[in-house]
C-alpha cells in the first residue's frame, strides 16, 4: 500500500524533463540583441573611448553580426556639454554613413499644463536624435519613487509617454524611411516591480497600447535575484502583447547577472541589450559575449549568425581599448585564465553536452601551473608554451619529478610561482638532475 507521503513525491524523471524543456527553449530561441559596445562598456571603464576608438569598433560589431547597434547616449543632465557620442553621431550623419539598425538613448519629453492647454516639449535628447538623423531610440523612463523624484509625477509621466512617442513617430525618420523603432527602457524596472507592482502594471498597460517596438526592463544596480527577475518578466509578459519586444539588461552588482538573463529568456523575454565585453557600469554586466557563448553551450544554432570565431578576440580587444589594461585574468568565459588548464580533468570538449571548448568562440586551450593539482600533461603543455619545444620532448619521469618537487617545496614551507617562466625552467632543471 502506498503511503500519502510516497504518493506526494514527484517522479524524478519528470523533474529532469522540466529542466530539459528549459534547455530546449534556450536552444531554439533567436534572441533580439542590441549591441552597446560603443556605450555600455566605456561607462564603467577607466578611460572611455575617443572618436577614433568608436570608428574602430563600429564596423567590427557590424561585421560580427549585430543588426541592432546603439551609438551612444544623448546626455540628459547636461545636454549643452557635448560628448564623444554626439561627435560620433554627427560624423556618421555628415559622412552619409548608413545608420540602419542604429539606436541612441533618449529621455522623454514632458507635457505641461498652461491654462486649459496641455503643451508638449520634446527633451533636448529627442531634438538631438532628430538633428543627428539616428533612426531608432531606446527611450528612457523611471518608475520608482527615487527614480521619478525631481523629474516628474506619475500623472505627468502618464500623459507625457504617449505624447513623447507621438513626437518621435512624427519627427524621426526610421530605417528605410519608415517609422523609428522605439523601445521604452524602464531604467529602474526591477525596483519598480518590487516597490509598487500596481503602478508598474498600470504603466505597462499604457505602453502596451502604444505604437512602439518594445519595452526594456533594467536591474540598474544588479541587486535582484534571478528568480525575481524571472517573475518580473513573466508578470510583464502577461500585459505586453506577444508582437511587442520585451528586453532586459542586467548589471553585475550581486553576481547574478548571467543567471538573471537566462531566467528572463525562460520567462518570456525576447532579448537582451549590452556590450560584447564584460566591462560596464559598477563592476560589469550580463554581456552579449557571455550570453552568446552560453547559448552556444546549449547548442543554439542561431548563434551561427554571428562570427563566433571572433567572439573572444573582439570582446577582449574592446575591453582593452576601454580600460587601457588587460582583461582580468580570472573573468569567466572571456578572461585569460578561462581556458588555461590547471588540470587535464577540467578540459571542456565539443562532444560533451554543456561544455564550451575555447575553439567554439575563437580561443584555444593554454596551460597554467598550480602546484597542488597540475598533472604531467599540464606541465608539459606549459613547458611547450615557455620554451617553444613540443610537449613530447619532456619525459614522463621528469614531469613526475617536477610534481614531487612542487609538493615537497610546499611541505617545506616554500611558496613559488611555478607558472612564471623562470621559475618553471628552474624547476625543470632541478627535476632533470
Amino acid at each position: 500500500m502506498t503511503s500519502p507521503l510516497q504518493s506526494a513525491v514527484e517522479d524524478p524523471y519528470e523533474i529532469l524533463a522540466r529542466a530539459q524543456e528549459k534547455i530546449d527553449k534556450l536552444r531554439n530561441i533567436k534572441p533580439y540583441l542590441i549591441d552597446l559596445s560603443l556605450r555600455e562598456n566605456p561607462v564603467g571603464s577607466r578611460i572611455g573611448q575617443t572618436i577614433a576608438d568608436k570608428r574602430f569598433i563600429l564596423p567590427r560589431v557590424r561585421a560580427f553580426g549585430f543588426e541592432n547597434i546603439l551609438l551612444g547616449t544623448l546626455d540628459y543632465s547636461m545636454p549643452d556639454a557635448l560628448e564623444v557620442d554626439d561627435d560620433f553621431m554627427m560624423e556618421l550623419r555628415d559622412q552619409g554613413d548608413k545608420m540602419k539598425g542604429c539606436f541612441a538613448f533618449t529621455d522623454i519629453g514632458l507635457v505641461e499644463t498652461e491654462g486649459c492647454l496641455e503643451v508638449f516639449t520634446p527633451s533636448p535628447s529627442q531634438v538631438k536624435l532628430k538633428n543627428y538623423k539616428v533612426p531608432n531610440t531606446m527611450h528612457e523612463i523611471y518608475l520608482s519613487d527615487a527614480g521619478m523624484d525631481n523629474q516628474y509625477t506619475l500623472e505627468t509621466l502618464r500623459i507625457s509617454i504617449p505624447k513623447s512617442i507621438e513626437w518621435l513617430n512624427d519627427n524621426i525618420i526610421g530605417d528605410d524611411g519608415g517609422k523609428p523603432r522605439i523601445i521604452i527602457n524602464i531604467v529602474d524596472g526591477c525596483d519598480a516591480f518590487a516597490e509598487n507592482p500596481a503602478r508598474t502594471f498600470s504603466i505597462l498597460s499604457l505602453l502596451a497600447e502604444q505604437p512602439i517596438e518594445g519595452i526594456s526592463i533594467e536591474d540598474d544596480r544588479g541587486t535582484y535575484m534571478p528568480f525575481q527577475v524571472g517573475a518580473f518578466v513573466a508578470a510583464a509578459r502577461t500585459i505586453i502583447p506577444k508582437e511587442m519586444k520585451l528586453l532586459v539588461h542586467m548589471h553585475a552588482g550581486g553576481g547574478f547577472e548571467n543567471a538573471s538573463v537566462i531566467e528572463a529568456l525562460l520567462n518570456g523575454a525576447d532579448g537582451v541589450w549590452g556590450g560584447l565585453p564584460k566591462r560596464a557600469a559598477i563592476i560589469g554586466h550580463a554581456s552579449l559575449g557571455e550570453l552568446i557563448a552560453n547559448l552556444v553551450r546549449v547548442g543554439n544554432e542561431h548563434m551561427k549568425d554571428y562570427q563566433l570565431e571572433n567572439l573572444l578576440t573582439l570582446a577582449t580587444t574592446f575591453q582593452e581599448i576601454d580600460d587601457d589594461e588587460p582583461v582580468p585574468d580570472d573573468l569567466p568565459i572571456l578572461g585569460h585564465n578561462a581556458y588555461r588548464l590547471p588540470l587535464s580533468f577540467f578540459r571542456q570538449t565539443a562532444d560533451r553536452f554543456m561544455d564550451l571548448p575555447p575553439e567554439a568562440i575563437g580561443g584555444k586551450y593554454r596551460y597554467r601551473i598550480c602546484p597542488v593539482v597540475s598533472d604531467t600533461a599540464v606541465i608539459a603543455g606549459r613547458l611547450a608554451e615557455v620554451t617553444g619545444n613540443p610537449a613530447t620532448d619532456y619525459s614522463e619521469d621528469v614531469l613526475k619529478q617536477m610534481i614531487r618537487l612542487m609538493r615537497q617545496d610546499l611541505r617545506d614551507g616554500t611558496r613559488i610561482d611555478y607558472d612564471e617562466p623562470d621559475e618553471l625552467l628552474e624547476l625543470l632543471a632541478r627535476a632533470s638532475k
